[in-house]
């Protein structure tokens, strides 16, 4: 469900852009260096596209079964005549593609990305926002957006119990988004390493307001 629910938010955002074969890459690519000189991680949301711009994100519906996945472009290929695009394993697991060699997928690209990063009722897929440097000064950092009042009450709990100090922002869609507020920029991935350690792998900075 990794971001299922915000997928109607981008009926206006999103542009065809083809239809073809998809494939899967990793193993003996584990660990290397992508076409855009991020290391490849076939456990992340990322795909391999010939020609668009690194960190498109990429709406792929596998056409036999109509599973979707978001996913973010790192990487140049795939060099196969038929094949249009090339998933990382845990992108083409959430299609299904995954022990079936080849499927016809079609491409979307995502045009607008925010309301992705700000709303979703699921934190952010490992790899699929675009890496960069952290904002200047004092950063928030969100931990995870839930529409249920007591998963939210759970995260918070978690957070206290190690010694955070989170707080609630209530969203007027009905969303309850769990953050840690005044993180000064030198903390930042320590603090992002504990959260990793507690379950909370992708969270997303955002500038302090």
């Amino acid at each position: 469900m990794i971001l299922l629910s915000v997928l109607s938010t981008f009926v206006t955002a999103v542009t065809t852009m083809e239809t073809g074969g998809a494939s899967w890459y990793g193993g003996k690519f584990q660990g290397r260096r992508t076409a855009n000189g991020e290391i490849f991680d076939t456990n992340k949301f990322t795909a391999a596209h010939k020609t668009l711009p690194f960190n498109t994100i990429v709406e792929v519906t596998n056409l036999n079964n109509n599973k979707t996945v978001l996913v973010r472009i790192n990487d140049r290929g795939p060099f196969v005549e038929g094949r249009i695009i090339d998933l990382s394993r845990a992108a083409a697991e959430k299609i299904g593609l995954v022990g079936r060699g080849v499927v016809q997928v079609q491409l979307k690209v995502i045009t607008d990305t925010t309301e992705l990063f700000t709303n979703g009722t699921d934190p952010v897929p490992p790899g699929l926002q675009p890496p960069g440097k952290p904002p200047a000064g004092p950063v928030t950092i969100q931990i995870a957006s839930f529409s249920s009042r007591s998963n939210a009450d759970k995260a918070s709990r978690t957070l206290k119990n190690n010694n955070f100090h989170p707080k609630m922002e209530f969203t007027k869609s009905g969303y309850i988004r769990i953050l840690l507020t005044d993180i000064s920029s030198d903390s930042i991935e320590g603090v992002k390493n504990r959260l990793a350690g507690m379950g909370f792998h992708s969270v997303l900075l955002r500038k302090q307001q």
